[in-house]
């Protein structure tokens, strides 16, 4: 009989009944140290108490209303981010894939409405993610995600990550706008090098087209600060945010500049579930903790405190991990074996991890993590080395 629940996921044979910060106990008695996080979304690790009460507060209050009337929980969540970020206005809505759907619309529409009707083509970068609709599979280019959904949809265009000349020689009278990650989280948790996100914002002011950043993976404290672009100095006009900005409730919004956030007007996008009273309570929530004195000063503290533990493990153990990649707390170590057998290797040691692409390990702990979680987790890669050096040698051999 075909599973009922359809097989379109590798899952790994475990169930968690519950979460203690950055722990999960599963039904099998045992617990693991989350360094996954959901994928970089339970920001604030699991049973948060101030995150579950505002959740359970809401949801026995109202759930969902819709967005054919006012939603004051998130009036109060947008100003709160307008007020913490460059943006001018925020749209919500519930995935990175439709916060960067939402994104391009608006490049488009707002290139449209400053008489610029030509211009719908956005230059995407290769090696990036960007979402599983139709349409975000074509700006990610990766022909695996392609492979089977026919023809990609048109209007995006592919160049080298990191590489200006390929930036500036891709722009055309089409061109609307660039959509960039400032880390590739799947694409191998690769950052953007120093001076590449500068040079972005120069293109874009000098041939008048729209910078959008995909920060669903590395916003909302993932870098040690609010947004990951704000480390290179530079703002972008438009950018997606998702993943960690509920603490796991699925959530996401766009933050936009005025230019761009007139463009949709009523009736020219929309969502049903987006924005409703329980998720702006879970955002609000993770914003609560997220803008308290001193929080992400603690993210930087830690995430260097765990960036020296890691290079020292990359250098004790370089025939099985031969580099460290990442910014603040979105963090991978490129493999000399398959990093399927790593992250095996981990989730048997008592780690939980994600893949990423180039054959990376990547770790994405819960933010409120500390010291004694980061020995507990390089513990656990020092026992998942030694485990795997034998293949890494034989490896070698061949």
């Amino acid at each position: 009989m075909y599973p009922a629940l359809m097989p379109n996921y590798n899952r790994a044979d475990l169930a968690f009944t519950h979460g203690t910060g950055a722990w999960l106990h599963a039904e099998n008695g045992r617990r693991y140290l989350d360094f996954g996080a959901g994928i970089a979304t339970s920001s604030l690790g699991h049973g948060h108490k101030h995150l579950a009460a505002e959740i359970a507060a809401q949801a026995a209050r109202v759930i969902h209303v819709s967005n054919l009337y006012r939603v004051p929980q998130a009036e109060r969540l947008a100003a709160r981010y307008v007020a913490a970020s460059f943006a001018d206005s925020i749209f919500f809505c519930n995935s990175g894939a439709e916060a960067n759907e939402a994104l391009v619309k608006a490049i488009r529409k707002a290139q449209s409405d400053a008489g610029h009707p030509e211009r719908t083509r956005v230059i995407c970068f290769e090696g990036a993610f960007h979402g599983r609709t139709l349409a975000m599979i074509s700006a990610t280019g990766n022909a695996k995600y392609l492979a089977g959904f026919g023809p990609p949809v048109a209007g995006f265009d592919h160049v080298p990550f990191n590489n200006l000349n390929a930036l500036r020689a891709a722009i055309t009278a089409e061109t609307a706008g660039i959509l960039v990650e400032p880390v590739q989280g799947e694409g191998g948790v690769r950052p953007a090098e120093p001076g590449f996100l500068a040079g972005l914002r120069a293109a874009c002011d000098e041939f008048g087209l729209f910078l959008g950043f995909d920060e669903v993976q590395t916003g909302m404290g993932r870098s040690g600060k609010f947004f990951a672009h704000e480390w290179s100095g530079i703002t972008p006009d438009i950018l997606s945010s998702a993943k960690g900005i509920g603490g796991g409730f699925p959530m996401a919004a766009v933050f936009a500049r005025e230019a761009l956030a007139k463009a949709l007007v009523p009736g020219s996008h929309g969502t049903t579930y987006g924005g409703g009273p329980l998720a702006c309570a879970a955002g609000n929530a993770v914003l609560d903790v997220l803008l308290a004195d001193g929080f992400l000063d603690q993210v930087n503290h830690t995430a260097a405190y765990l960036r020296a533990g890691l290079e020292a493990l990359v250098s004790r153990h370089g025939q099985v991990f031969t580099e460290l990649r990442g910014l603040g707390l979105l963090l991978g170590l490129k493999c000399a074996v398959p990093n399927a057998a790593a992250q095996t290797a981990a989730m048997e040691a008592g780690l939980l991890t994600v893949a990423a692409g180039e054959n990376v390990l990547r770790l994405a702990p819960p933010l409120i993590i500390g010291r004694a979680e980061c020995d507990a987790a390089l513990d656990m890669l020092e026992t998942t080395a030694r485990r795997l050096k034998p293949a890494a040698t034989e490896a070698l051999a061949k």
